[in-house]
């Protein structure tokens, strides 16, 4: 068809010629031209499609991550002061999750006294442009169930306007419960060990004069007896060997007790045996050594026989250092050996004094390791402690009722089976 028209041109009208072939290179040009547009058009859409595929691929592993962290992700609005939860994928079901838009004036609301105002400033801080990070800890009360939970956040500014102010916020926020149960487990853990130290210290300082003591007087009234020849003073001197011997028996018991205690929580060797005689057989041990110009021992027993099935020489190593506790703070009056029996087939062994007594302030304490409330009281500091680990492994509870100048009350609670 061209090839005629140019004939027909060349024929009829030579100039025509010039226009035809004038249309025909603009045509062509047009034509590659519109290739060339095309295939960086479909590049383009190609790319395109391949950066949509990234930012798919992004979205699926940052969601990935948020949910393996267990993250809560939110945006504020710097001007309007707005929040707003994007996701939420922490633990429980008591988080507080404020509505779409809400003022962040709603979240403080629920956030505890104590911390607020530091939470306040430095969300302000970040909004207004004056710091470009945000983190803070801080503890939240629950809608539901009105109990606080910890939380954790961080944020930084995601855009900025024309002048540079801070025009987008986001951050995220994880529960911490966990990890500040931890730090305050990893903290009473810490003190307790300074506190145990301590303790050992004080210990170990006065363990030397608590053993020298009756040491002392043992080799000094040995030495005397080849050169006493009355009978009565050799007697006295005898007496006083054997009240000293008892005292350092007494105290090496006490530290070989504490030394096993832990060893041996767990290794319980249970029979069956009648409760009265084995009391019966402690009171009369102990009634030899107290003053008995001063100090009247008694017993009270509601049952002249009682079968238990427990740890016999752990319950028998209990009772002695409560007696042996009585014995040592009563001066004048009387000390009672007793037992009742409680409610949910339990037993509950007493001892109750006339002496001393305890400062309310102390009696939470009197049963740690190497605590003396008197310095001048010869002892240890472990029958109390022993006593309460013993009654801690047969799964019964040891404490105590007193008031100064009243003498003191102490008990154990323990199953019969």
């Amino acid at each position: 068809m061209m090839f005629g028209l140019l004939l027909y041109s060349q024929l009829e009208n030579p100039f025509m010629i010039y226009f035809i072939w004038g249309i025909g290179i603009l045509l062509t040009i047009g034509l590659i031209v519109s290739v060339i547009f095309q295939r960086r058009t479909g590049q383009k859409l190609k790319d395109e499609l391949a950066e949509l595929d990234r930012l798919k691929e992004g979205n699926v592993e940052y969601e990935l991550v948020v949910k393996a962290m267990k993250l809560c992700t939110w945006h504020v609005n710097p001007k309007l002061r707005t929040i707003t939860m994007d996701n939420d994928f922490r633990d429980g079901h008591d988080n507080y999750i404020p509505l779409p838009e809400s003022p962040v004036a709603l979240s403080y609301e629920m956030i505890d006294k104590s911390d607020v105002q530091r939470v306040i400033t430095a969300l302000d801080d970040i909004c207004t442009g004056r710091s470009n990070f945000y983190h803070q800890q801080y503890r939240v009360r629950s809608g539901n169930t009105g109990l606080t939970y910890w939380e954790e956040s961080f944020a930084i500014i995601a855009d900025r306007d024309a002048d540079g102010n801070p025009s987008k916020i986001v951050g995220t926020t994880m529960r911490i419960d966990e990890r500040k149960k931890l730090e305050a487990d990893l903290i009473n853990a810490r003190n307790k060990a300074e506190e145990s130290d301590r303790l050992k210290t004080a210990f170990l300082a006065n363990m030397g004069h608590e053993i020298r003591t009756p040491l002392n007087a043992i080799v000094g009234f040995a030495d005397l007896l080849p050169v006493v020849e009355s009978k009565e003073d050799r007697n006295q001197l005898i007496n006083e060997i054997q009240n000293n011997n008892r005292k350092l028996l007494r105290i090496i018991d006490g530290l070989v007790s504490m030394s096993k205690v832990e060893a041996e929580a767990k290794n319980l060797v249970k029979s069956q045996t009648d409760l009265v005689p084995l009391l019966k057989e402690i009171a009369q041990n102990h009634a030899t050594i107290i003053d008995q110009q001063n100090v009247t021992l008694v017993t009270q027993f509601p049952y002249a026989q009682l079968m238990i099935n427990t740890d016999v020489p752990k319950l028998t190593e209990i009772v002695n250092n409560l007696m042996q506790n009585a014995v040592k703070f009563t001066q004048k009056g009387c000390i009672t050996l007793g037992y009742d029996l409680q409610e949910g087939d339990h037993l509950r062994i007493w001892v109750k004094d006339t002496g001393k007594g305890i400062p309310e302030a102390d009696q939470a304490k009197i049963f740690d390791r190497f605590v003396k409330l008197d310095e001048y009281i010869p002892g240890t500091g472990l029958g109390l402690s022993v006593a309460k680990s013993h009654a801690t492994s047969l799964g019964g509870t040891i404490g105590v009722d007193s008031h100064v100048g009243k003498g003191s009350f102490f008990w154990v609670d323990l199953p019969l089976g």
